[in-house]
């Protein structure tokens, strides 16, 4: 998977347990998700079509570094899908803990909103993923 985005845990993103806020989790997903997508099928145009089930593995604390990777699962016509995973970072370890995964779906349109292919360049790219 490649690292998409990093951010930091901070109060003001807590919820009532003092966890990270289940919406700002999907938020950071979402905003680092499309970003890829964007640059993968060469596009400012992709917005999400859906998001799959969501699994919240474990808590985020306050000043926890979470790293959002990505790689690229599937193309249809005008649609990418790819697999996300957040992950826990300890500064002083290194090591890397799964908090959250998901899978979602990215569809390319037009000015009007409306579904249009993604370029033929971008899916030969993925040979084995069409």
């Amino acid at each position: 998977m490649q690292l998409l985005a990093t951010n930091v845990c901070k109060k003001q993103d807590l919820g009532v347990h003092n966890n990270l806020f289940g919406g700002t989790m999907l938020s950071w997903i979402d905003e680092a998700a499309v970003a890829f997508v964007n640059e993968v099928c060469y596009s400012p145009n992709m917005v999400t079509l859906k998001m799959d089930e969501v699994f919240f593995r474990s808590p985020v604390k306050e000043n926890n570094l979470i790293k959002i990777y990505g790689q690229v699962a599937k193309f249809g016509n005008s649609t990418i899908v790819i697999n996300v995973e957040a992950r826990k970072f300890n500064v002083y370890s290194h090591e890397e803990a799964s908090v959250c995964t998901t899978r979602i779906t990215f569809v390319r349109i037009d000015d009007d909103g409306a579904a249009i292919p993604i370029a033929k360049h971008v899916k030969d790219k993925y040979p084995d993923l069409q």
